[in-house]
């Protein structure tokens, strides 16, 4: 059946009106299942008796499944197709004008305007039926699958997956210790051992010792936030020491390359911030040895044009920020969400 010039006559002021919103996941179970059981599958669900009469789907188009929706009925058209309203049978014929012969459904009520509003926006979603599959009496062995790819993992979580094998929590004795030196502990994943540790509340007093004071939860340490405190390299020692260490913001501090250099040790390291700070093209080497990273920040360092060309080069799957004209953005890091810093 060729589409109604007419069927795509649902007013878009009135859905915006209604609050149906493009944005929004539509619920099939909850918003759209009851609509289909209120006004269509009555007379379009699996073949039953009723009365003592054998009653069969008319036009045999079933939808009381979500595998039959896909399938479709006798015009051999799916009565859904994801994402594409125009040839999704059952969206169609609920738009026709009342007086049209496929106008649905033929006898009770229609659906309201808000209904095929919600319809419409379910469909152009990609018509998720959730954990929904309806009635699987007479589904034949090659009919549509309804079943949803599952997500790929992003890289980070793979990485913090990793990681965080046969590995503990802190324990409390040990985050008391480092909570008492000033450093505030924040646990990255819920129930998961990782753990992100910063200074914020305290920059100005925040010096090697403290950095020290946090050894005793170095296994557990995969993202660390120094900028703008009172570091020097021998820090950096200490940091270098960090087995699962993914961000490491140095930003605004007085570290060199010598201390920078003791980094090449940090064989997870995926984000390193060094705006503002000493360094010089002598910490390239360091820095290209580290196939891991996915950003580093050279701004405003005395990082020349080459030796951050240099670093490009060792380093093309990494975002090296050199200046303040930002790169197009790339794929999310291993270290986690891509942000500016500065």
């Amino acid at each position: 059946m060729t589409a109604h010039p007419n069927f795509f006559k649902v007013p878009a002021i009135a859905a915006l009106l209604m609050g149906v919103s493009a944005q929004g996941a539509v619920n099939f179970k909850t918003e759209i299942l009851p609509v289909l059981e209120a006004k269509c599958v009555k007379c379009h669900k699996a073949e039953h008796e009723e009365g003592g009469k054998i009653v069969k789907p008319k036009a045999e188009l079933r939808l009381d499944a979500a595998w039959a929706m896909l399938k479709g009925g006798e015009s051999k058209r799916p009565a859904l197709v994801a994402k594409d309203t125009a040839k999704s049978y059952m969206f169609e014929v609920v738009n026709l004008p009342k007086d049209d012969d496929m106008f649905m459904p033929p006898k009770g009520d229609p659906l309201t305007a808000e209904e095929i509003a919600k319809l419409k926006t379910w469909i152009e979603e990609g018509a998720d039926f959730g954990d929904w599959e309806g009635n699987l009496a007479g589904k034949p062995a090659d009919a549509p699958s309804t079943a949803k790819a599952a997500p790929k993992e992003r890289e980070h979580d793979i990485l913090y997956k990793k990681l965080s094998e046969g590995l503990q929590p802190p324990s409390k004795e040990a985050l008391k210790k480092v909570q008492e030196a000033g450093a505030q502990v924040t646990i990255l994943q819920v129930g998961g051992p990782l753990v992100r540790v910063d200074f914020l509340t305290g920059v100005s007093k925040t010096d090697d010792a403290k950095i020290a004071a946090i050894l005793p939860i170095k296994d557990n340490i995969a993202h660390l936030d120094l900028a703008r405190t009172v570091i020097t390299d021998a820090s950096l020692k200490t940091v270098a020491s960090f087995p699962r260490l993914v961000r490491l913001d140095l930003r605004k501090t007085k570290v060199t390359d010598k201390g920078v250099q003791q980094l090449a040790e940090c064989k997870n390291l995926a984000y390193l911030n060094l705006y503002g700070t000493e360094v010089t093209d002598a910490v390239i080497p360091a820095l290209s040895s580290l196939k891991t990273l996915r950003d580093v920040f050279i701004w405003e360092t005395k990082v020349t044009e080459a030796g951050a060309a240099k670093l490009k080069a060792a380093l093309p799957e990494a975002e090296v920020v050199a200046s303040a004209v930002m790169p197009a953005p790339q794929q999310a890091p291993a270290g986690g969400n891509r942000r500016r810093d500065k």
